[in-house]
């Protein structure tokens, strides 16, 4: 499914903000930080309000889920619709050197009983450590 038609689907207009930003986080296939959005060529021009606005918009829409790190840093990352990107009930791994946060797909959070009543609105698990490369880098 393309962008565009994803966007429709959820009753979104296609602004070029909302297209360019949610085909750079399902061309990611990772969660990706309003930083490393911004530093896209598709998205260079867009203003920190901006974009802000079209992850609010999309998050809200369910067409990406936020995920936020150890380091206090959210993340966003696109929710598969048809074959695309991450579908959002998996841990992630955060490396604490360079910063990239992975998605960590075929496991699936564990489920956890809450109180009686209570209704859950929200989940996530970030593992973090040190990736390969830069573990390879140190040594």
């Amino acid at each position: 499914m393309d962008v565009r038609d994803m966007l429709q689907a959820k009753g979104l207009r296609r602004t070029r903000a909302r297209t360019d930003v949610l085909a750079i986080l399902a061309e990611a296939r990772r969660p990706l930080a309003h930083q490393e959005i911004s530093g896209q060529t598709e998205a260079a021009d867009l203003d920190r309000v901006t974009l802000y606005r079209t992850l609010t918009s999309l998050s809200k829409a369910g067409l990406v889920h936020q995920v936020r790190g150890v380091d206090g840093v959210h993340r966003f990352c696109a929710h598969g619709l048809g074959s695309m990107a991450c579908p959002g009930n998996h841990p992630h791994f955060l490396c604490q050197s360079c910063g990239e946060m992975s998605c960590l797909e075929g496991q699936e959070l564990p489920w956890v009983s809450v109180p009686a009543g209570a209704r859950v609105t929200g989940k996530q698990m970030v593992i973090y450590g040190v990736c390969a490369q830069c573990r390879d880098a140190e040594a």
